[in-house]
């Protein structure tokens, strides 16, 4: 028998992760708008790519938690909610407080800490899993981003 949809806790995760990222994005603004003077890899994508990508990848973290939660995953939440609180730090890092090489160690970090969630989540539900793998390479993405822009500038 399938389980009925919880709409209002999908709704909440979904929330939990958005709200996390527009609340950098706020605290960050300021050193964003600097973002189009700075040196960039030749990689690097216009900056609106970032805000069709990281809406849809808090999207699917949110997705994916519920997943998790619903599955009576709790203690696999933990790399989860850990990655969402360095997810939040690195924008303000980078951007308002322009320390490049700690946003490079909170991004790698990151990196690590969303590999664990992925292994955590996939004994709950691979699908939960496998929703976070493109969070994972736009990350690695990110990775070779942060660590050029310091090179470069």
């Amino acid at each position: 028998m399938k389980k009925d949809i919880d709409y209002k806790k999908l709704i909440w995760y979904i929330f939990l992760t958005s709200a996390t990222g527009i609340l950098s994005y706020l605290l960050s603004f300021q050193g964003i708008k600097n973002y189009s003077s700075m040196v960039k890899p030749a990689l690097a994508p216009p900056s609106i790519v970032f805000m069709i990508v990281w809406p849809i990848l808090y999207i699917l973290m949110g997705i994916s938690a519920y997943i998790v939660d619903e599955k009576g995953g709790k203690e696999q939440l933990r790399p989860f909610h850990i990655q969402l609180l360095l997810n939040f730090l690195w924008s303000p890092v980078f951007f308002t407080l322009k320390k490049c090489t700690l946003a490079v160690v909170i991004i790698i970090l990151l990196v690590f800490c969303v590999i664990w969630m992925i292994k955590a989540f996939s004994k709950v539900s691979k699908k939960a899993a496998a929703l976070q793998i493109p969070y994972l390479l736009w990350l690695i993405f990110a990775t070779y981003l942060n660590i050029s822009i310091c090179i470069l500038n």
